[in-house]
């Protein structure tokens, strides 16, 4: 097989495929409770364009791949997208993140068709608390969805919880203890000053650091982890006695552009380098066009090579051109 590594040395091997910019829910620091104006449909990727798409990154050398959205689940006709994704050849992982809310319904059909596991977007664990963040959504309905994941297979359930100060950061030590408990894995992540969540970035950030340090002054010291360091960006560590995992996302205050290794793709065709850059390259526009494979590689290559050694939030604006919610999570 191929690999593809950046200007920069890094090995360019995940690849984030946003499948709908639609969302069921309306998390305060990703989407006003309006919503955004959504892309019309007919710019949206259709499955066939996606599993082709996949299909060539992986023949580069792309060996994860993560469906994300908006809220992946709440695209119709998903699992058919899971099932033909899965049979490419090559690709060692394939995973989704999904606000949990439709889970329960779709998680044993999903591992049937070839997905290997999940990550639920969960910032509190108080139902009322739960209502006000995601504004239309039940607390019970993601917790069924996890038990519902963990049953169908679809091992190790993370949880992405994105800490925002005066929010929900006095829950930190709560969610850290479930780690205690089998098959809990949590992951804190700091938000992220796009969007919606730009309101919340300066003072609203709870620095990775200070989380740890929390942690530990309530439940003791934190180990690191050895050999789980997974495709993504987090560190790992347990604390005293835990089957699970502590796992940290620190991209304001601890960036970790050194070992970037993704590319993300839109649920509208575009590529991005970077998820805090405006850059994207028009990918749909070339398919449509009847765009040979050697084509689409090429804007891969493209991509890759856009890369910038590390984002600049300390010294510029936050990109302006999209919300997360289109991005991709």
């Amino acid at each position: 097989m191929a690999s593809c590594s950046d200007t920069y040395g890094r090995p360019i091997q995940y690849l984030r495929v946003s499948v709908t910019d639609r969302c069921n829910l309306r998390c305060v620091y990703c989407m006003p409770e309006e919503g955004i104006p959504l892309i019309p449909r007919e710019d949206v990727l259709r499955y066939e364009e996606i599993v082709r798409v996949v299909r060539v990154a992986v023949e580069m050398g792309f060996v994860h791949v993560r469906l994300t959205g908006g809220e992946p689940l709440a695209r119709k006709g998903i699992v058919d997208l899971v099932r033909e994704l899965a049979r490419i050849p090559g690709l060692d992982d394939l995973s989704m993140t999904t606000n949990g809310i439709l889970l329960a319904r779709y998680a044993e059909d999903l591992a049937r068709a070839g997905l290997r596991r999940v990550n639920i977007s969960l910032d509190t664990l108080r139902p009322d608390r739960f209502r006000r963040i995601t504004r239309w959504g039940r607390l019970e309905d993601v917790l069924e969805g996890r038990e519902a994941a963990l049953a169908a297979g679809l091992r190790p359930v993370k949880i992405n919880t994105v800490v925002v100060r005066g929010l929900n950061d006095d829950e930190v030590v709560d969610l850290a203890r479930l780690t205690l408990q089998p098959d809990w894995h949590v992951r804190f992540i700091e938000v992220m000053p796009l969007g919606e969540g730009a309101h919340w970035a300066g003072d609203g950030v709870v620095p990775s650091a200070e989380i740890r340090a929390r942690i530990e002054a309530a439940l003791g010291p934190l180990t690191a982890v050895r050999g789980e360091a997974g495709a993504g960006p987090a560190r790992y560590y347990r604390l005293p006695g835990a089957e699970g995992t502590l796992g940290f996302i620190s991209p304001v205050t601890e960036h970790f552009c050194g070992g970037c290794n993704r590319l993300r793709l839109t649920s509208d065709g575009r590529l991005l380098p970077c998820l805090l850059s405006d850059l994207a390259i028009d990918l749909r526009t070339v398919l449509r066009a009847g765009a040979d494979d050697e084509t689409l590689r090429e804007i891969f290559r493209r991509a890759v090579v856009a890369k910038p050694r590390g984002h600049h939030l300390a010294e510029e604006p936050v990109p302006a051109a999209r919300p997360m919610s289109q991005i991709g999570g």
